[in-house]
């Protein structure tokens, strides 16, 4: 079942739409160009996680693109309705995905098209939470201080064109591997195409471990990740030192532990990258644990 919910003036809550028919005009510049923003985040029992951190995501996206989009408490009220009409009106169980999309509107025109959308969770992402991936480096194509020499490609913006994100997985599937961590020309670490990357670095040199966890910094372009910064934070509550960046692809293939997160597939475990493993199973399983359930704390 997938609920679309379109916002306009005329309905304050947001406007039901059928989504098995034609709902977006053919001129729509979101489908023409991919000239869009979007947000994707989890839902669990009917109420939606870190939805702030997400809407002012979307707002950041929409002042890099120059989008006029809905306020925030429109987007509230349409999240409600779609909730609502996804759990059928009764108290809503289990997860969900709920997109927020916004394009540029019909061409020739001024108006923004906005909807939320909720659907189910792939069972693909709980597998994956539970088995682990594997993983291989492709080079983005340009180096790691573009973001502030070339604007124009609104790099760290959450925008509707994901055509080069899609090729890039379609291409580690061919390759027997289940997803990408990309890396830039001077060979730092980025992000996967739909996640954030993270490691981890235990230490015990002074009889206490010490328990480190890093990220790329965000000044390579990266999209800012709502659930690794909501695991930051966790983390460093419990007793963890954070780090961010530069990573090379050998501190990846050096760390006891190596993840991939996003809102929706949370914190997903990295068993191999380009074939070489990462840390031992016993490390990956039992930080992994540790993390996740730092991470239920913030959902």
């Amino acid at each position: 079942m997938t609920v679309l919910v379109f916002l306009d003036p005329v309905h304050p809550a947001g406007r039901l739409a059928d989504a098995s028919s034609p709902t977006i005009l053919a001129t729509d510049q979101g489908v023409t160009r991919g000239d869009g923003i979007f947000e994707s985040l989890l839902a669990i029992n009917g109420v939606p996680r870190k939805v702030q951190a997400h809407l002012d995501r979307l707002a950041g996206s929409a002042l890099t693109m120059d989008l006029a989009i809905p306020a925030a408490e429109v987007w509230l009220a349409a999240i409600t309705t779609a909730l609502t009409a996804y759990a059928g009106g009764s108290a809503a169980e289990g997860q969900a995905v709920v997109k927020l999309i916004a394009t540029r509107g019909p061409e020739g025109g001024n108006t923004p098209t906005a909807w939320v959308q909720v659907s189910a969770v792939s069972p693909a992402l709980a597998k994956q939470r539970d088995a682990g991936l594997s993983v291989i480096l492709l080079e983005r194509g340009y180096d790691s201080d573009i973001a502030a020499r070339a604007p124009w490609l609104l790099l760290g913006a959450k925008t509707l064109s994901y055509a080069v994100n899609m090729a890039a997985l379609r291409h580690a599937h061919s390759q027997g591997a289940d997803d990408v961590i990309f890396t830039s020309g001077d060979q730092l670490v980025l992000e996967g195409p739909t996640s954030s990357v993270l490691l981890a670095h235990i230490s015990d040199d002074s009889g206490v471990p010490v328990k480190r966890l890093i990220t790329p910094h965000l000044d390579t372009g990266i999209l800012p990740g709502t659930t690794q910064g909501a695991l930051f934070a966790a983390a460093k509550e419990a007793g963890w030192e954070l780090g961010y960046g530069p990573v090379t692809p050998a501190d990846l293939l050096d760390a006891d532990a190596v993840w991939l997160i996003s809102s929706l597939r949370l914190l997903a475990p990295v068993n191999t990258i380009d074939g070489v493993e990462i840390g031992t199973a016993a490390n990956r399983a039992q930080l992994s644990a540790e993390l996740s359930a730092l991470l239920a704390t913030t959902l």
